[in-house]
């Protein structure tokens, strides 16, 4: 068998390239996402330096049908998968974006986004964003079983969701009868 180097040699010899830094596309942010700037939980996110972000903020987006949005730990730009914008229901997206913009201020600030000391549903970080889409969906009445599923995402456990959700003061609702957490 070919040691990694032997390959490397053999491909350049061939003259195949794979590059390893490429071009991101990125957008304006309020070409696509409009209003947020009169949003009170946007407005209480940045202050008065609310315009000048997201005028500055630049958005990638992505095709892929898993993923939902975050926040580029190289630069803080927003990124977006195109298949959530066109298939994710509309309050979720839209808490997400709110969630996601208290992301790229804290990125502005120099916080660590994906400080792995904490598990996701107990990083400091992560817990500010999601107080900021709580407190939006309560203002727009959603009850607590809906900020509850809200909050389930992909990589959280059962008991990791209701510790956040608990840790957010979203009411937990009770297990199924004989259903268990692990």
């Amino acid at each position: 068998m070919k040691d990694i180097a032997a390959m490397k040699k053999e491909l350049s010899l061939l003259g195949v390239q794979v590059p390893t830094d490429v071009p991101i596309a990125t957008y304006s942010f309020t070409d696509f996402f409009k209003g947020f700037d009169k949003v009170q939980a946007v407005r209480e996110t940045f202050g008065q330096n609310t315009d000048q972000v997201l005028g500055e903020l630049k958005v990638e987006f992505f095709s892929s049908k898993f993923g939902y949005m975050g926040v580029s730990d190289e630069d803080g730009h927003l990124i977006v998968s195109a298949y959530y914008l066109r298939n994710g229901d509309w309050v979720s997206k839209y808490l997400d974006v709110i969630h996601e913009l208290v992301h790229v201020r804290q990125f502005r600030e120099g916080k660590p986004l994906f400080d792995e000391s904490y598990e996701y549903h107990e990083r400091p970080t992560e817990l500010e964003a999601y107080r900021y889409a709580v407190k939006e969906a309560r203002r727009l009445g959603m009850p607590d079983n809906e900020i509850f599923e809200y909050l389930k995402v992909d990589w959280m456990e059962e008991n990791q969701v209701r510790k956040l959700a608990r840790t957010l003061s979203v009411n937990v609702p009770p297990l199924s009868r004989g259903e268990r957490v692990r």
